[in-house]
């Protein structure tokens, strides 16, 4: 668990309540090589407590082995945790940590950095990277709403190039988006996971060059994630098992986070790479 984050009393008293816990402080950028310590320690089942960033940072560290994931949802929005049916309760969450069911879920890869709900090119990157400037002033509702509002103001199609089985072709677009499973297209679900959809990475470029329409979809899309498997006036999507976009920028969102990847981003699915502890 991150001692600084700002809920972290209701997290470490939540944790020592449920009385399972070898409970250690870890900073935010030090979770993949905190958990990669304490399973070369042995540990076969490790906790993380915090949002989708630093679920993934742990999930980092486990893909791919036999150690079970515990997911503590104690982010803004925990995406995943309630994608995958983990209660948000803190006291709910660390009470599933000694259940007996672990299931398989996937996961994706941009050249070679896992993400396990979404990546992006584009608008919903340049909103990420204002908002965790204005954040500490802000806060983070107040510092999302003026990045949309600024990220509105500024955005502009660039180009890139999306190759996959299913297609090889340049675009240009304002934002490339790459979600794990496939999606909801659909208001009030738009970008939730379809209950029992289809394995695969689901991509949408959007396309177009009427301003207002592209942002409003861009905007909508980035807040939660796209669906679609058919071709629409304003985007092309396409559920593939790998891809590769080519761009001339650097910067990519993963799970809500920037980081900076050379291109070309090489995307993959990892399927059922991740064992996460869910209710029994």
């Amino acid at each position: 668990m991150n001692p600084a984050a700002g809920n972290a009393d209701d997290v470490d008293k939540a944790l020592r309540k449920a009385g399972c816990f070898d409970i250690r402080a870890v900073t935010s950028d030090h979770v993949t090589e905190a958990v990669r310590k304490a399973v070369d320690e042995g540990a076969t089942r490790v906790a993380t407590a915090g949002g989708d960033g630093t679920v993934s940072a742990a999930a980092a560290a486990v893909a791919g082995t036999d150690v079970d994931l515990v997911v503590i949802p104690a982010g803004t929005l925990n995406h995943f945790a309630r994608d995958h049916g983990v209660p948000t309760d803190l006291d709910a969450a660390c009470a599933i940590a000694s259940s007996g069911r672990v299931q398989a879920v996937d996961v994706g890869w941009v050249n070679g950095r896992l993400f396990l709900n979404t990546s992006s090119v584009g608008v919903y990157a340049n909103f990420v990277r204002v908002r965790e400037r204005l954040e500490p002033r802000f806060g983070y509702w107040g510092s999302s709403t003026l990045a949309m509002v600024r990220s509105f103001a500024r955005v502009r199609p660039f180009q890139v190039w999306f190759e996959s089985d299913a297609v090889q072709r340049p675009y240009e677009t304002p934002l490339v988006f790459v979600a794990v499973g496939e999606r909801e297209l659909k208001l009030p679900r738009l970008g939730g996971r379809v209950e029992g959809g289809r394995a695969g990475l689901h991509v949408m470029v959007v396309r177009g060059r009427t301003r207002a329409r592209i942002v409003a979809l861009s905007l909508a899309a980035a807040a939660r994630g796209l669906r679609a498997l058919s071709r629409t006036p304003h985007f092309d999507s396409y559920l593939v098992s790998s891809c590769r976009i080519e761009q001339r920028h650097s910067t990519v969102a993963v799970d809500g986070e920037i980081v900076t990847l050379p291109s070309p981003l090489a995307y993959r699915l990892g399927e059922k790479a991740l064992k996460i502890v869910v209710p029994g």
